[in-house]
């Protein structure tokens, strides 16, 4: 009996999995996922991306090949953001790729307890209480710290360093029509993002002087997907090298859109 292509430990025990695409196996490789706040029976659809469907998504974005990065979610200039597909789900969890399908990173929500999982699977309340993130690189370990205070109307993102020290925050500015938000570092204002219509599917991710230095397009999983999960995917588009805190902040705001954002229409933002 053949193989099904998914991800397989090179060898047992191996927290190296390697890609197997239903006949050979290939070049691309990623680390098993540490444990998240994800409960047990959450059940998960399917065994994740694989590296073409990765490379499909850059396509159906608009995204041509847009050279080499160094290898981390600071330096690629091509994101591409899966959510986990799961039918039922207590905790966000997100694979970072690189245009060419290489995992480089992950998002797991952290500090879910008990209740907090009942609220988000009985009602729709949770939406208003506080929601981390942690930012990791391939190897597991923490890049970025991202807190969502509990909010009524407005999101805003605290972006941390792994120590605690602060970088800056991603402040919601409106509430109709299209949402804006702006990086205050300092309070002072060293960029933003803005939805391109008023669903806020498309995102433009600008520098202080108001020019784009990123895109973020939403990219979907096919009608089945979309319809029974909650699952969002988005291909973020770095124009160019970014100096830090920006560099930073683009990375934290791509990543937490769907947080601060989308999730506010099923219970979650």
């Amino acid at each position: 009996m053949t193989q099904p292509p998914g991800w397989y430990p090179e060898q047992p025990g191996s927290t190296v999995l390697r890609w197997w695409d239903g006949a050979q196996w290939t070049q691309h490789t990623q680390q098993k996922a540490p444990r998240s706040d994800a409960s047990p029976w959450e059940v998960q659809v399917g065994r994740g991306p694989d590296p073409d469907k990765i490379r499909e998504q850059t396509r159906a974005a608009g995204v041509g090949q847009a050279g080499y990065g160094g290898g981390t979610l600071f330096t690629e200039p091509v994101l591409v953001v899966n959510q986990k597909v799961k039918l039922i789900e207590m905790a966000n969890e997100y694979a970072v790729f690189d245009q060419h399908g290489k995992q480089i990173g992950s998002v797991a929500q952290v500090g879910q307890n008990a209740f907090k999982k009942a609220v988000r699977f009985f009602t729709s309340y949770d939406q208003f209480l506080t929601h981390r993130l942690e930012v990791r690189d391939i190897d597991h370990q923490p890049v970025l710290m991202l807190t969502r205070p509990a909010k009524v109307f407005k999101s805003r993102i605290i972006v941390q360093r792994p120590d605690g020290n602060e970088i800056g925050q991603i402040v919601q500015d409106n509430v109709f029509g299209k949402i804006r938000f702006s990086f205050l570092v300092n309070e002072q204002q060293v960029g933003g993002i803005q939805a391109e219509n008023w669903r806020a599917w498309n995102f433009s991710v600008t520098d202080h002087t108001g020019g784009e230095v990123a895109r973020i397009t939403k990219t979907f999983e096919g009608f089945a997907k979309t319809m029974f999960t909650t699952a969002d995917n988005y291909v973020v588009q770095i124009h160019r090298p970014l100096r830090e805190p920006l560099a930073s902040m683009v990375v934290a705001s791509a990543l937490t859109v769907d947080t601060a954002l989308k999730q506010d229409e099923r219970g979650f933002g």
